[in-house]
């Protein structure tokens, strides 16, 4: 069965949770483009606590702009703050550089398309973790799908994920200021991947 998913930013480690326990995922492209969420925003954990970083965006077609015609505002300089606020939090960490070839041209580059952008994303995400996952985009948007499991109203910064929910559970990892903290659950794969590296697979 195929597991319908809205798209992330660097998405939070409940996105790869639950697709890694279906063999294909198909991508939401031809929805609304709905704000404050994780469409454009990732959370990862800082020596000041929590970080939000947030992709600027416009939409060319107003409030009806589909998921895959939202573009970047590069006019912001958003990509070296975010940047620099990656490595501040994850320099130190066991597994960063490793990581910092894979992401550090996505700051970069020049993208267009947010829809681009995460995909490519993603697809390095699953590449780094080495799982058998078939990435799809949707070609029409449907209210109600058969056939799959709908999680676009799911994952979201504004619904923590919890056992009950989606009846996947999230265990504790190492987390670089967890000392200070304590445990920051479902933040962006990339804290998981700088804290765990390949081992991540395992925890998903």
């Amino acid at each position: 069965m195929d597991a319908l998913i809205c798209t992330a930013y660097l998405p939070p480690i409940s996105f790869f949770r639950l697709a890694k326990t279906h063999k294909s995922i198909l991508l939401e492209a031809h929805e609304t483009y709905t704000k404050q969420t994780y469409r454009n925003r990732c959370e990862i954990m800082t020596g000041n606590g929590v970080l939000s970083l947030t992709i600027p965006v416009t939409k060319p077609q107003g409030n009806r702009t589909l998921t895959k015609d939202i573009r970047i505002d590069n006019s912001v300089k958003w990509a070296k703050e975010h940047q620099r606020a990656i490595e501040s939090a994850y320099r130190t960490s066991p597994f960063y550089e490793f990581l910092s070839d894979y992401f550090t041209p996505y700051y970069e580059e020049k993208w267009d398309f947010l829809w681009d952008y995460n995909l490519s994303i993603i697809e390095t995400v699953i590449h780094i973790l080495d799982i058998d996952l078939t990435i799809k985009e949707t070609q029409s948007y449907q209210k109600n799908v058969l056939g799959m499991a709908d999680y676009r109203n799911t994952i979201s910064p504004k619904k923590k994920v919890t056992l009950n929910s989606i009846s996947i559970e999230l265990p504790k990892y190492h987390q670089v200021f967890a000392h200070r903290f304590g445990f920051a659950p479902d933040l962006s794969i990339l804290d998981l991947l700088c804290s765990c590296g390949m081992e991540s697979v395992l925890y998903l």
